[in-house]
């Protein structure tokens, strides 16, 4: 635990008793501050209750007075579409609100962070796909490399679950647009944007305000390095404003599209190859199509951001490329999940937008598609230019036959559940084909969450080979 420091003997209100913030809570407590915590859910407040955290209401009359401030959970609105009343309540006492990221960032370097030899370091990635990928990606490589890391934020533990840090070790952060927009600090030392592509955007007032969500990690501290995706207009604009000359060592520019010109560090990937080059010489490379971990563009544009921020701490290009190869993904993000006759299986449960499907299913030449769920913002259409390597759509999903008629010409049928879309799937698939779980679609109509299809996933197709 990171214990929370600055709040010695004061009151510290605490919204929402989800795990981030029991954590935060806990962290509080642990560094002498007197949390009062609240949760809408009565399950949550129980569950607080028994740990001893006096429950407070915030909306009731005085319940702020003498408070010094509000952590508040991801997972609550704090402004759009429109705020928790709590939080309005904690604007109208002058109660200043943050949260668990925010209250981790002024905590890290106190007690005794001068016995440290070599300072820990943070590595904090965010971007809207892959971000999960490229932090597991870095920790393993650093692992891998012998150094100590943790692994922490909106993948793992929480961020103030971790063990305070030894001499030298670096922690992986992996944080989402929530997480960000509303922390107080943010002082990364090198700090990751993987892409930018439209989603949560009633929680940020549209697109504008999502990217101003993932710009504040870069803006509100500086880290020292920042290794930022430029495929999209957002990441290009992001770079331009960072840097200070056309040669600043301090951006590292990445690409999974285009080549890369110019005296500044870029990674590109390109045809399965990745290239550092640093004033316009080519520094190393990395062949990536035997990596079974990391298939198709979209990871290989996740290697990109993860060889930058590796290379931004000196780790060598070799360790790196040999740590690659050990990497086995993660699970429902392109996880392959078995082989028979020639016909792979692979879980991309995790793909829950259009773009993230679009991407999944451009890694594989010939697919056998299980897709459908709940339907985000936006439509379909952006999955038009890659389903040219569909053979066929199992379409699960409460509303699948509306979910199927999207899909234009593409030869479909339509499932409703996973089972029968797998049994179906692996019926008709043949060698060299893939049999890929990439729904396009949250996982709400039917499952708790995207782990959970995923794992429906995996087990129908493990009664497939066992069969």
């Amino acid at each position: 635990m990171i214990p929370v420091t600055g709040f010695e003997g004061a009151k510290v209100a605490v919204l929402g008793l989800g795990r981030s913030g029991l954590a935060a809570a806990r962290a509080l407590r642990a560094g002498g501050a007197d949390p009062l915590v609240w949760d809408d859910s009565a399950a949550a407040r129980e569950t607080a209750g028994r740990e001893g955290f006096p429950l407070v209401d915030p909306l009731k009359a005085g319940a702020l007075d003498g408070v010094a401030a509000m952590t508040v959970s991801p997972g609550i609105a704090h402004l759009y579409p429109d705020p928790h009343p709590a939080i309005m309540a904690a604007w109208a006492a002058g109660v200043p609100v943050d949260n668990d990221v925010g209250l981790f960032f002024r905590s890290l370097a106190a007690g005794d962070w001068d016995r440290h030899v070599t300072p820990p370091r943070v590595i904090a990635v965010t971007g809207s796909n892959g971000k999960s990928t490229t932090a597991a990606l870095i920790h393993h490589c650093l692992t891998e490399a012998g150094l100590p890391a943790q692994l922490a934020g909106n993948i793992g533990v929480g961020v103030l679950d971790i063990e305070p840090p030894e001499d030298g070790e670096v922690i992986v952060l992996e944080l989402s647009s929530y997480q960000i927009d509303l922390a107080r600090a943010l002082t990364p030392d090198v700090a990751v944007f993987t892409n930018l592509t439209p989603d949560h955007l009633d929680r940020h007032g549209g697109m504008g305000g999502y990217f101003a969500a993932k710009r504040r990690l870069f803006a509100e501290g500086g880290p020292d390095r920042a290794v930022i995706g430029v495929d999209e207009k957002e990441g290009r604009y992001l770079a331009n404003q960072l840097a200070e000359g056309p040669g600043d060592g301090r951006l590292i520019r990445v690409s999974a599209t285009s080549k890369l010109t110019g005296p500044g560090w870029d990674v590109t990937a390109r045809k399965g190859w990745l290239s550092e080059t640093r004033k316009g010489r080519q520094a190393a490379s990395i062949d990536l199509r035997g990596v079974r971990g990391l298939p198709g563009v979209h990871n290989h544009q996740n290697a990109c951001c993860a060889y930058g921020a590796l290379r931004a701490l000196g780790i060598a290009p070799r360790v790196i490329e040999t740590a690659f190869q050990s990497f086995g993904g993660l699970p429902h993000r392109s996880q392959i999940v078995g082989e028979r006759n020639g016909v792979l299986f692979v879980n991309d449960s995790k793909a829950t937008n259009v773009d993230a499907a679009a991407k999944a299913l451009a890694a594989f030449p010939r697919v056998r598609w299980i897709c459908g769920g709940l339907e985000k913002e936006g439509g379909l259409d952006g999955l038009k230019p890659v389903l040219g390597s569909v053979s066929k759509a199992y379409v699960i999903g409460r509303e699948a036959e509306g979910f199927a008629l999207k899909l234009g010409d593409l030869p479909v049928e339509v499932c409703t559940d996973m089972a029968i879309a797998v049994a179906r799937a692996a019926a008709e698939a043949e060698p060299g084909e893939t049999v890929l779980l990439a729904p396009a679609a949250a996982s709400f109509d039917q499952y708790d969450n995207f782990e959970q299809r995923g794992q429906d996933f995996m087990d129908q197709v493990a009664k497939v080979l066992a069969g």
